[in-house]
């Protein structure tokens, strides 16, 4: 829908859009909803649930209400989100959250068990490949069941005191759809874990991952400690290391795909924030720790997933830093503004070539700014070490967003380095070292709009055979 001008609306029409039903506002859109507890999950983005008029992206840790919702998923103005919101040009009225009936908060209640664990030992042993001892350990410490009802398998999770407070459902069908879900009213603190006693934690992002990894490394595994995380929320992770603080050693063990690798990156800020600087990242070989069990019995495993920004982080890593050997700071204050308002311009006209241009020329600049800092401190980088830097700073987990909105942030961060630059007075090492940094990280910032461009056309190309499979082309 576009905008044909502006739009003055009421409060309480702002009010009216920001509480509107997400729910209601994206199955009449045609958008397909997963449950998640009491909230609904995105099929198109794992990562974002909603409620009511709420909405929260727990790999970017943002929320908010409708109208942040609306142009976060339609990439639109505050004007647009407001007119979609209110019906547009259908004339569609969307139901407030309020209007919904509310729904009183279901208590935990566990599944009753089955007089036997026939098929949760049969799926889980023949199509999942676990070792039967480990299977066993776990049943015997009454954290993993077969319920009576649908004979899912039940991976429970006790708190301190051993009560049960947390239980993940897996199908162990092989016919039809197969589910995995948390049981309503579970507390995400509590999922399946095993408490050992030496500083190790592995994390991972579901229970099978867990049986997997201890199949794969059956050795002593009982001195450790492992925490299933049942999707890739932080709760049960930090319960774990605030209950032992002898836990120094946070291992993440997360799915090899783009997925994993972005909720790794996430986890490990968050683990850093709280002081675990040692904080390892163990990768499966295949796409995830079944996977690998799968291989290792001569059966086809699938294989892993590369984050594409990650792919292309090296070369337009090696480009910015190639070019910051020959650009001139002379002008840095007017150039970088100038470039990120060429992006924005290129960027309007769907010159996309010639905006990603802008941004790593921008990136050069900064990078240059960098260089000479460290120069200063009489630690000169080659562009080899500088590429380097650069790539470690690409952070996929936060390097997202709509690219039409990303000078928006970008202008405000060069203004900011610069300002530390100009501030009167000598500078001591130390603050050196810190505005070399920051250059640093602000050359990654702009260097990661064409990283994320050139990740996006990775991604066209890896799904277009398949979508030519599906639609009969033959190129």
């Amino acid at each position: 829908m576009i905008i044909k001008e502006y739009i003055l609306f009421s409060d309480e029409q702002k009010h009216q859009a920001n509480t509107v039903d997400l729910e209601d506002y994206l199955l009449r859109r045609g958008e397909k909803l997963l449950p998640s507890g009491r909230d609904k999950r995105l099929a198109t983005n794992h990562s974002v649930t909603i409620r009511g008029s709420e909405w929260f992206d727990h790999d970017t840790q943002q929320g908010g209400h409708a109208i942040d919702f609306v142009r976060m998923h339609d990439g639109c103005s505050f004007q647009e989100a407001v007119a979609k919101l209110l019906g547009g040009e259908q004339g569609q009225t969307f139901r407030s959250a309020s209007e919904r009936n509310a729904e009183p908060q279901k208590l935990f209640a566990l599944p009753l068990p089955h007089h036997n664990m026939r098929r949760v030992y049969a799926y889980l042993m023949k199509q999942r490949h676990i070792d039967r001892d480990i299977i066993t350990h776990f049943a015997r410490a009454g954290t993993l069941y077969e319920d009576a009802k649908y004979h899912n398998a039940v991976f429970a999770g006790k708190d301190e005191h051993g009560v049960v407070r947390h239980a993940h459902k897996r199908s162990t069908s092989d016919i039809g759809k197969t589910f995995r879900i948390n049981v309503e009213g579970s507390d995400p603190r509590y999922s399946f874990h095993w408490n050992g006693t030496s500083d190790r934690l592995y994390v991972f992002e579901a229970p099978i991952d867990l049986l997997s990894f201890l199949t794969l490394y059956p050795k002593d595994w009982q001195r450790h400690s492992y925490v299933a995380l049942c999707g890739v929320g932080e709760q049960a992770m930090l319960w774990m290391l605030e209950q032992a603080p002898e836990f120094r050693r946070p291992i993440l063990c997360l799915d090899h795909d783009a997925a994993g690798i972005e909720a790794t990156g996430r986890l490990k800020e968050i683990l850093a924030e709280r002081g675990y600087a040692e904080t390892a990242v163990l990768q499966s070989i295949h796409k995830d720790w079944n996977e690998d069990v799968k291989a290792r019995c001569g059966l086809e495993a699938q294989s892993a997933e590369e984050h594409p920004q990650l792919m292309a982080a090296p070369e337009v890593c090696k480009r910015v830093c190639a070019m910051s050997t020959t650009v001139k700071l002379d002008r840095l204050n007017i150039e970088v503004p100038w470039l990120i308002d060429q992006y924005r311009t290129h960027l309007h006209w769907g010159q996309f070539d010639q905006a990603m241009d802008c941004m790593e020329q921008a990136s050069a600049l900064a990078v240059a700014a960098c260089r000479r800092e460290l120069r200063q401190l009489g630690m000169a980088a080659t562009e080899d070490e500088l590429t380097k830097l650069l790539c470690e700073r690409i952070r996929p987990h936060r390097n997202r967003g709509s690219l039409k909105k990303r000078h928006r942030e970008l202008a405000p961060q060069f203004q900011s380095v610069l300002a530390l630059e100009d501030a009167v007075g000598l500078r001591t090492q130390e603050e050196k070292k810190t505005l070399a940094g920051r250059w640093l990280e602000l050359a990654a910032a702009f260097a990661g709009v064409p990283i994320q461009y050139e990740a996006e056309q990775i991604k066209q190309r890896e799904t277009q055979p398949t979508l030519n499979m599906e639609l009969g082309v033959t190129l």
